[in-house]
């Protein structure tokens, strides 16, 4: 027996606006039963498990100890950063290296800490 993955969670302030945010990132819906000042927000990404989002009293102290792995699947690692950058998100930190490796580190509105690798199509060029 194993278990498998049904939902991830994320502590935010602002439900419905963080999950708006990861709504564009994604390419899908907010829930319909979401509403501004809920105390939960659920979004259902796809190909990937649930992601709540939920209310706590304190803003975000220290790093994440979890993260999500963005993998572009129609524009380049480039574009998808910019198109990122335009809906909110801050650069922390560019790890991108010469040779087309690496991954550049952004945050969301509330300072939760993610990365944006290669696309599939980068990759594929790259090896050989």
């Amino acid at each position: 027996m194993s278990s498998r993955i049904y939902n991830v969670s994320v502590d935010c302030r602002d439900t419905y606006a963080l999950a708006g945010f990861w709504a564009e990132v994604w390419g899908c819906p907010r829930h319909p039963d979401d509403f501004p000042g809920d105390p939960e927000a659920r979004l259902d990404p796809p190909g990937g498990p649930m992601v709540l989002f939920l209310a706590v009293p304190e803003g975000k102290a220290v790093k994440n100890r979890l993260h999500f792995d963005l993998e572009p699947t129609d524009r380049s690692r480039a574009e998808e950063v910019e198109r990122l950058l335009g809906l909110g998100a801050t650069l922390v930190a560019d790890h991108s290296r010469p040779d087309g490796g690496g991954w550049v580190v952004l945050a969301d509105p509330e300072g939760n800490e993610f990365c944006v690798l290669r696309s599939a199509a980068e990759r594929a060029a790259t090896s050989g």
